[in-house]
């Protein structure tokens, strides 16, 4: 697996002097036959279950997070627009893409949307490659830089860590990662998470399971606030300022009021604490740009 990317583009390297690689007509046919099923897929797709369960795709996310999507589903009420339906679909075509270029380097791959089960939570791999997992994903130049550098334990908003130690405590593995393509450039990083980076998923499972079946949630906040310029403000934290449980979750906050939203030239603040009125734009909830504009400071 130390050599996945460099004999991804080894063999991709000829083409780049106008020399033709080889590869099998029938990786071709399977590949084609991949795409016809994504579109297949993203032109007719079935009604989704608005019911929240825990899943392995979430079981990496912090769990005060996990009891409001219990607690507070409002998933039918949230629409994707087109656009965001057009970046799902390049997202599974991508996928696909990675995998056939896995495929005529020479690396086995197995095991595509396998079933497993962890303590009754259920998943999908997207692959088996030379007998590890490999789950893919596709990402923008920044979040790229987090697998690239290895710091995505650091900063792991969606869970993919924990998401892979449920895939191996299920298959028995230990050595798999995360295969990732910048989508605006084309690159392409394996990254391999430390033993000591992936939590003990049977454990944290066990305390999801405790922690939604309470009346009230986590006392700690997924993430800490952080400050709004030098004069005392604190605001949310980027990976907090997404998600659609703010306001239920910072409500006691700014003495009951909840959170103040200020209308910055970048996009908006989600103020938890105003020592210093800022000198812009004060909006509320319902703001109507709120929701269309999701740049955040």
């Amino acid at each position: 697996m130390t050599k996945l990317i460099e004999d991804i583009y080894e063999t991709i390297a000829p083409l780049s002097e106008g020399k033709p690689i080889e590869v099998l007509q029938e990786d071709i046919e399977s590949f084609g036959e991949a795409i016809k099923n994504v579109m297949r897929d993203w032109t007719a797709p079935t009604k989704r279950d608005s019911t929240f369960s825990i899943r392995m795709s979430n079981v990496g996310k912090p769990i005060r997070k996990l009891w409001f999507d219990f607690n507070y589903n409002n998933y039918d009420e949230i629409k994707a627009n087109p656009s965001t339906q057009i970046k799902f679909l390049y997202g599974h075509l991508l996928e696909e893409l990675v995998k056939f270029f896995v495929t005529i380097s020479g690396h086995d791959v197995e095991g595509e949307q396998k079933q497993v089960i962890v303590d009754g939570i259920s998943g999908h791999i997207d692959c088996i490659i030379d007998g590890e997992v490999v789950d893919i994903k596709t990402a923008s130049g920044f979040a790229f830089n987090k697998f690239k550098n290895a710091t995505l334990r650091d900063d792991d908003p969606f869970g993919y860590i924990g998401q892979l130690a449920g895939y191996e405590e299920s298959e028995g593995t230990s050595n798999g990662g995360l295969l990732v393509i910048n989508k605006e450039n084309g690159e392409l990083c394996f990254y391999q998470p430390e033993e000591l980076d992936k939590p003990n998923i049977r454990s944290k499972i066990k305390e999801i399971k405790k922690a939604l079946n309470r009346k009230n949630p986590p006392e700690e906040y997924c993430y800490p606030t952080v400050p709004d310029g030098a004069k005392g403000n604190e605001k949310l934290h980027k990976n907090c300022a997404w998600c659609p449980h703010k306001f239920k979750c910072y409500e006691d906050v700014n003495d009951g009021k909840g959170l103040r939203i200020f209308k910055y030239a970048k996009g908006y603040a989600f103020l938890t604490k105003v020592v210093v009125e800022p000198k812009v734009m004060e909006v509320d909830h319902e703001y109507q740009d709120l929701q269309a504009d999701t740049e955040t400071i």
